[in-house]
């Protein structure tokens, strides 16, 4: 049986508030009126989290690497929990990393700074246009197979994030591709993502590059200060990006 202090953890009182909220596939919708009061009771339960709840030391700007440290991935993660319903884990980045921009297909997110600062850039993919890139050019120009990836894009936010703000709130429809900068220092954030990535269930991490379009049209938009001339190719893991694992030291999750 699991201790009482562990019970009655925050991460414990997460967890079961994600399972309820995100365990009746069929009725996870922003149209549902029992999915949006679950959703918000657990935006409620992880602003309340804390470093300190998790037993994890928020770190300080790193001191110079040592030979054997040079390599030591940017960005590491603390596997907390997972179900087939969603995921739980803490990320950590060193001062200056980032986690590129990717998306998350068909899923939701929640993601809660624990200490230091984050910047999350969030976009939306738009429809594509009826005539595809017909007349839309890039500088440098792409290649056949480069544009075939290509979609419309609009950068919906850029915010900046530390313990005291709430949590940052994706959606399947809403802010699903985003990128995580560190700002100022290490930083570190608790994040719940449902239901996990699978990829033998088309839930696949894709990267993405922004790009910005040539063309008369967006011309005008640019002029207009409308959307509409930003694009999204997706690309490859970023050759500088990789993610290590590390022990996550809280409270255990039972449900």
């Amino acid at each position: 049986m699991m201790p009482r202090d562990n019970m009655t953890s925050t991460v414990q009182k997460i967890a079961k508030q994600a399972l309820t909220t995100f365990r009746h596939p069929s009725v996870v919708g922003e149209h549902n009126k029992v999915f949006l009061e679950n959703l918000s009771k657990l935006k409620s339960l992880m602003a309340e989290v804390r470093a300190a709840d998790l037993k994890i030391v928020p770190r300080t700007v790193e001191s110079a690497p040592m030979p054997s440290q040079r390599i030591a991935p940017p960005v590491t993660c603390m596997h907390i929990y997972e179900t087939d319903t969603f995921s739980m884990g803490v990320f950590l980045l060193k001062t200056g990393a980032s986690i590129p921009l990717h998306d998350h297909p068909g899923m939701y997110g929640m993601l809660k700074v624990i200490y230091g600062k984050v910047r999350i850039s969030c976009f939306d993919r738009l429809a594509k246009p009826r005539d595809g890139v017909s007349g839309v050019q890039f500088n440098p120009p792409l290649m056949p197979f480069q544009m075939s990836s290509l979609r419309p894009s609009v950068l919906r936010s850029v915010g900046e994030y530390t313990e005291e703000n709430g949590s940052c709130v994706l959606s399947p429809q809403k802010d699903n591709i985003h990128q995580i900068d560190a700002v100022n220092g290490p930083t570190a954030f608790l994040d719940i993502l449902s239901p996990p990535y699978d990829p033998d269930e088309e839930r696949d991490c894709h990267y993405y590059k922004v790009l910005h379009a040539h063309s008369e049209a967006a011309d005008r938009k640019r002029e207009a200060q409308e959307p509409g001339d930003l694009w999204l190719m997706e690309i490859p893991q970023p050759s500088e990006f990789w993610c290590g694992g590390e022990p996550y030291p809280g409270p255990k999750v039972s449900l």
